[in-house]
């Protein structure tokens, strides 16, 4: 072999190992490109409108753009199901509700997801206030009202939901198995065209995230008949819990951010203490106020255990209310 040759190679080989090298530094830097998150419901909802906030607090720590893409449909398990099998390398990301994520499961046979193994956990976001509204016109002013209207004709009112299998279409049905009473349930394409319709006086009825509804509640464009949450919502101090007339009703819905499984660990913790940082922010936690939201901090190890804990609660309410998605 001429010396040339040998010159050559070790050339090249250095060449390899350099290219290898700047590699190794680019694949060190996270992120280095922008970040899809995506949003499994439409555009107008709570994790819309959390997403929104996040993002931007994200993508001003990150110095790289978070994109938010809505991607909705099947009551959020058609976007949960493509973002499990989307790469794991921390640029797609899923900010989604306990609604697509834990009652999904529980509702469609294959929902084409596990939401234990195929996602890795990096941090809750946010709970958001639920709110029982009504059309101004509606005869009854809070729950105790609308159950006795609707024990004296069932089946005679309507509520609007933002599709089959989601959180209000649950909470709809567990709110008529509470009070005995019998509505009949429409399905939307999305929380903000369900309150559209109320507003419009299609519909009298309809359990709404606050981000979709105060600002018709802040117009007298809707009333509150009741707080699907268990305690009394900041955003909305005189309004009456549901569970201050049925004893026992209440729930706290949240939003969390995953990762694809195998997503590698250095950037979900990465992710879960910008996520922290991000809900330190008193801009943030304004924001997600005035949607009548509040942050929900806590690890990636936390949320993990909230999944496994809520799991079996909600596929025992799908049982106990015979919700269908039919």
């Amino acid at each position: 072999m001429t010396h040339h040759s040998r010159l050559s190679r070790r050339v090249f080989a250095a060449a390899v190992l350099c290219t290898a090298a700047l590699s190794a530094i680019a694949q060190d830097k996270y992120p280095s490109k922008p970040i899809t998150l995506v949003v499994p419901q439409a555009a107008g909802g709570a994790n819309d409108a959390i997403a929104r906030v996040l993002a931007q607090k994200l993508g001003e720590q990150l110095g790289q753009t978070v994109i938010v893409e809505n991607r909705p449909g099947a009551g959020g398990t058609l976007a949960t199901g493509t973002t499990a099998r989307a790469r794991n390398d921390g640029y797609t990301l899923l900010l989604t509700a306990d609604s697509a994520h834990v009652i999904g499961p529980a509702l469609y046979k294959n929902p084409g997801f596990d939401p234990v193994k195929d996602f890795a956990p990096v941090a809750p976001v946010a709970t958001a206030g639920y709110v029982l509204v009504a059309h101004p016109s509606f005869p009854g002013n809070n729950v105790a009202e609308l159950v006795a209207l609707a024990k004296a004709s069932p089946g005679k009112y309507s509520i609007a939901s933002a599709g089959n299998g989601t959180l209000n279409h649950l909470i709809g049905e567990m709110l008529q198995k509470a009070a005995g009473i019998q509505l009949q349930h429409i399905p939307y394409k999305g929380s903000a065209a369900a309150a559209t319709d109320v507003v419009g006086g299609q519909v009298p009825l309809s359990v709404q995230s606050l981000p979709s509804a105060i600002a018709f509640i802040k117009a007298g464009k809707l009333k509150v008949l009741g707080v699907v949450n268990e305690q009394r919502v900041a955003a909305l101090p005189d309004a009456p819990t549901i569970g201050e007339t049925l004893k026992g009703f209440g729930q706290a819905p949240w939003y969390a951010l995953f990762a694809p499984a195998g997503t590698p660990a250095p950037i979900v913790a990465q992710l879960q203490a910008e996520v922290a940082r991000a809900l330190e922010h008193k801009d943030v936690v304004d924001k997600l106020a005035t949607v009548g939201c509040e942050p929900f901090k806590g690890t990636a190890a936390q949320l993990a255990a909230l999944v496994q804990a809520d799991l079996p609660k909600w596929s025992r309410v799908v049982k106990e209310t015979g919700a269908t998605v039919d």
